[in-house]
């Protein structure tokens, strides 16, 4: 399975152009925040993160904006590697338009299945008064690639099944097909039961959600 296209150029140009340019970008928007931020100033954060409808902080942008945005070095580290590693693999199986269209197809449909959640607390906590909650849930931005990265990572996983990947820790090697599913079944054992607090453990299965009816539409549709 090639990783990248190797037709000559520095090993930054041989990687599948949409794969380059959302690594790009997603660095470079976390550089500008990075800056803001030592600055004393969230004008990133409050512009381009992505905030409940009902948010005075909310503008329409957002909703794609916000999967460029990172909350430290770690939450880009990880997103980025995982588009380096699945992304370039995918690209080149499926074709460039298709890749981008994944990207923020998923990536909008992380949003929307964080949200639908959202609105359900949003519910519970306007008829019990709990105003404190409310408030935090108005106001706490979401952001960074994960839902656009899962949903690589499911595309991923129905091209390549039977790929064997291997983690770092613990060093174990499986099936891209059970790989994924032991990824998705941590997200939603953790999101239901609240666990790893901070973490839109719902917007990485809407993006999961979303990849895999996507490339099931392409495949039956003899497009890849």
């Amino acid at each position: 399975m090639p990783y990248y296209n190797q037709t000559g150029g520095s090993f930054w140009q041989r990687i599948p152009v949409v794969t380059r340019n959302l690594l790009l970008i997603n660095i470079i928007v976390y550089l500008f925040t990075f800056i803001a931020e030592m600055r004393d100033s969230d004008i990133m954060l409050r512009y381009f993160a992505v905030f409940f409808p009902t948010s005075p902080f909310f503008k329409p942008w957002q909703v794609l904006t916000y999967m460029f945005m990172h909350a430290n070095f770690a939450h880009l580290f990880f997103n980025m590697w995982g588009l380096f590693m699945f992304g370039m693999a995918l690209e080149q199986a499926i074709g460039t338009k298709k890749f981008l269209i994944l990207y923020f197809v998923c990536g909008i449909g992380a949003y929307l299945m964080h949200t639908g959640v959202q609105w359900a607390q949003y519910s519970f906590f306007l008829s019990t008064g709990a105003e404190k909650a409310l408030n935090d849930l108005i106001c706490t931005p979401t952001l960074g690639a994960s839902g656009a990265i899962y949903g690589i990572e499911v595309a991923f996983a129905v091209v390549y099944p039977d790929m064997r990947l291997t983690l770092i820790f613990p060093p174990v090697t499986l099936k891209a097909k059970w790989m994924i599913l032991i990824f998705i079944g941590i997200e939603l054992i953790t999101g239901i039961t609240g666990t790893m607090d901070g973490v839109a453990h719902f917007a990485h299965l809407g993006g999961a959600l979303v990849g895999f009816l996507l490339m099931l539409f392409w495949k039956k549709r003899g497009r890849w």
